[in-house]
């Protein structure tokens, strides 16, 4: 892993480090540091969701194979939780069954080790800029999504939507009935560096598509993608 990066500024980004080899976790947390950006560090999979529980993070960079408490599970239960910080693992696996594997469990984006420091700051500067914008509330009909709250509900009973399913719905919303390709929402929702060959779009419409329930609100236009008419 190579520190060098370019000095920068991002003073509005909070990191969490989960990374139980100390050194690596401490050159990361001092790089990204030097990148203005607020960092602490948890060196097992407990002592992560015990720090995230109280405070609010923007990105989380997480270690996949962790002591304590595996990876996968600290994945699992921040996602299921109410935190909205999106999730960078980092992983010693680098086949493609690994990465959608991590994607799937809810990261937003995966990095292989060893990796070169500017790619991880260039990650977890993207996952730091996706904060909702626009309108807190976006309605559909029946639909509500409260981006504040992270909840959505379809004539005023709430509907539990994973992170994922929250953010596919959001951007289907904020379209106003435009088309949104899958490429479009690996992207927005996922990250731009997603693996483009995942199965996690169509799946995590599917889901979404049943927990709105009847009648449908997700129309599948061929060979263009998803759009809330």
């Amino acid at each position: 892993m190579s520190l060098s990066c370019r000095p920068a500024h991002y003073g509005d980004v909070r990191v969490l480090v989960v990374e139980d080899q100390k050194v690596l976790a401490d050159r990361i947390a001092e790089g990204l540091r030097d990148q203005g950006m607020a960092v602490d560090i948890a060196y097992d999979g407990e002592a992560a969701m015990e720090i995230a529980a109280f405070t609010a993070y923007d990105v989380i960079v997480l270690d996949r194979d962790l002591p304590r408490v595996h990876g996968d599970a600290v994945c699992a239960h921040l996602v299921a939780g109410p935190a909205t910080a999106r999730i960078l693992m980092l992983t010693a696996a680098a086949a493609v069954e690994d990465r959608v594997g991590g994607l799937n469990l809810g990261a937003d984006d995966y990095l292989a080790k060893p990796f070169h420091f500017p790619e991880l700051v260039a990650r977890v500067i993207a996952l730091g800029r996706r904060a909702p914008s626009g309108p807190v509330l976006l309605r559909r009909g029946g639909l509500v999504l409260d981006r504040a709250r992270r909840q959505a509900s379809r004539d005023g009973q709430l509907i539990p939507l994973t992170r994922k399913e929250l953010g596919v719905l959001e951007v289907l919303m904020a379209a106003d009935g435009a088309v949104i390709s899958a490429e479009q929402l690996l992207e927005q929702v996922w990250d731009e560096f997603a693996d483009p060959f995942t199965n996690a779009v169509p799946v995590t419409v599917m889901r979404l598509r049943r927990k709105l329930g009847e009648p449908p609100l997700i129309e599948t236009v061929i060979g263009g993608g998803y759009r809330l008419p």
